[in-house]
C-alpha cells in the first residue's frame, strides 16, 4: 500500500515584497527533495504556478507530489 504526501515548496514573502517577485532557489528545493527522500519518499509530480500575495506581488511555487511505501505501525500502537 502507498500513501501520499503533497508539499507546496515556495520562497519567502520578503523577496516577493522588495523585489515584486521571487524565483525559486534550486539548492534550497533540491535540499528540501533529498530530505524527503531519505526518509523513503519519491517525487511523483512537480506542478509549477505563480501565487498572487497581497494583491501587489507574486512569487513562484511547486506543489510537489510524493509518495512511498506504507509503513506498518509500530507494536502496540493503536
Amino acid at each position: 500500500m502507498k500513501e501520499y504526501k503533497a508539499v507546496i515548496y515556495q520562497e519567502s514573502m520578503l523577496g516577493s515584497l522588495l523585489l515584486g517577485q521571487s524565483k525559486i532557489d534550486p539548492e534550497k528545493l533540491t535540499k528540501m527533495l533529498n530530505d524527503f527522500a531519505r526518509e523513503g519518499w519519491r517525487v511523483i509530480e512537480i506542478i509549477r504556478e505563480q501565487r498572487r500575495m497581497l494583491l501587489v506581488a507574486s512569487r513562484e511555487a511547486f506543489l510537489v507530489v510524493l509518495e512511498r511505501d506504507k509503513r506498518p505501525a509500530p507494536a502496540g500502537a493503536n
